[in-house]
């Protein structure tokens, strides 16, 4: 099976008399040796079942299409999918879905299986609400390997104490473990894009990283705490949080948001939670 080249996509797009639309961040991938690679760090084959989300022309497609896996491609693109269903229309194990992920009823699809690998080239507009979704309404998805722009790839990732810490670090620090296993040069997309991005695996925990909370209690929390990210907590959270709800919590009130750790903001959650039912 041989992936898109350059050359391919140019042909793709012109024969159908398409261009990447900028709404939809549309950068395609042009080198074969990037998709495979990618293929290979997803470590998928024959019985797995895989979520491909903004599949494009199939570059990705194809080359997951060689490990055996089930592969489910979703593209929103009206032009671009049909050109997809061409590009697949032999292989056996591919099948495009026209849908647009961020609104995407997922319980028919998952049913099939318990265990789901999500594997994406996702533009910088939809990858961080589609992750986080993800993580918050699909529990059979497992796994997942996402290339995003360089900076996304650190927030999602992030430790305390550093600039790129945030409240998607702590939603998918509680949810799952996640690492950036590659860098992506911008070289290999087209259009080229301004900045380089990175390959992020993302495993779901058999458990939530804390326990005794109410997982959307816990967000709501820290998207405040974030929300004023440069004030202290007392002030970030005033009239949310009452002062000797920080001190059973053991959090300092002058802390700010990007110094807590997940533990932290997990005992501040429990805090309050207790504060309220009292």
């Amino acid at each position: 099976m041989v992936t898109h080249s350059r050359a391919d996509i140019s042909r793709l797009l012109s024969d159908h008399g398409l261009a990447p639309r900028r709404a939809f961040g549309q950068n395609f991938v042009i080198d074969p040796n990037t998709v495979r690679r990618i293929a290979r760090l997803a470590q998928i084959g024959p019985g797995d079942h895989v979520l491909e989300i903004g599949a494009g022309l199939g570059s990705l497609t194809l080359a997951l299409a060689e490990t055996g896996a089930q592969i489910h491609a979703i593209e929103i693109d009206n032009g671009i999918v049909e050109v997809l269903r061409d590009v697949v229309t032999d292989i056996e194990n591919v099948r495009v879905i026209h849908g647009d992920a961020l609104t995407l009823d997922w319980s028919p699809l998952v049913k099939m299986s318990t265990h789901w690998h999500v594997i994406a080239n996702l533009p910088y507009n939809v990858a961080t609400p589609l992750v986080a979704d993800l993580l918050d309404r699909v529990p059979e998805v497992e796994h997942m390997l996402v290339m995003v722009q360089r900076e996304v790839a650190e927030r999602f990732v992030a430790a305390p104490r550093t600039p790129a810490y945030g409240a998607v670090s702590v939603k998918i620090g509680y949810w799952a473990e996640a690492r950036i296993v590659g860098d992506v040069p911008a070289t290999v997309f087209f259009p080229r894009p301004k900045v380089a991005s990175a390959l992020v695996d993302i495993r779901r925990r058999s458990t939530p990283a804390v326990n005794d909370v109410v997982a959307g209690e816990l967000f709501a929390l820290v998207r405040a705490g974030f929300s004023h990210r440069r004030k202290m907590l007392r002030r970030a959270l005033s009239g949310l949080v009452p002062a000797d709800v920080f001190t059973i919590a053991e959090v300092s009130p002058e802390s700010r948001a990007e110094e807590l750790d997940l533990a932290a903001w997990g005992r501040l959650c429990a805090a309050l939670h207790r504060h309220r039912a009292d």
